[in-house]
């Protein structure tokens, strides 16, 4: 065993510099600087696009719906409550503000009587597909306005990873 020559009178020792950091921290850091960017700068585009919705205008639950029911077709309220991640009982509320507007309608399902599926309407299918609502509108103005194309086409490109990261959470 090799001795250590004794350190000068009053010296700290120094420990030995690591000089690859733990993958696994980086990693946390980084997915926890995410995260807190993500949710300050969604919050704030989430309340200013709530702030200046127009009376009438469907609400973001609301075209949540449709684009799901678009997305995947007919589907329960039970099913479209968990996929929103909602309360049956907010579903319930958001599918009659839809069928109030026939955005939506209810029918038997074929495979099983007692339960009901929901379908859009035509019009529902025009809302979802248009996407021009004054929000939507207001939004894109914004992005336009904001962003460089570059950075339009970049932000573009991260949608699909937002939207993987809205199902997972």
């Amino acid at each position: 065993m090799e001795q250590q020559p004794p350190s000068p009178a009053g010296a700290t020792p120094t420990p030995d510099p690591d000089p690859t950091p733990d993958p696994a921290e980086v990693a946390a850091e980084v997915a926890a600087e995410v995260a807190a960017g993500l949710r300050l700068a969604v919050g704030r585009i989430a309340r200013r696009v709530r702030q200046s919705q127009g009376v009438g205008e469907l609400t973001h639950p609301e075209l949540s719906v449709l684009a799901r029911l678009e997305r995947d077709g007919s589907l329960s309220p039970g099913v479209l409550a968990e996929l929103e991640r909602v309360r049956p009982q907010a579903m319930a509320a958001t599918l009659a503000g839809l069928e109030e507007r026939e955005l939506v309608t209810r029918r038997p399902d074929p495979t099983d009587g007692r339960r009901l599926l929901i379908s859009l309407t035509e019009a529902g299918v025009r809302i979802v597909t248009d996407g021009r609502s004054a929000s939507v509108q207001r939004l894109a103005g914004a992005v336009g306005a904001a962003l460089t194309p570059a950075e339009q086409r970049e932000l573009l490109l991260t949608l699909p990873l937002l939207e993987r990261l809205a199902e997972y959470l």
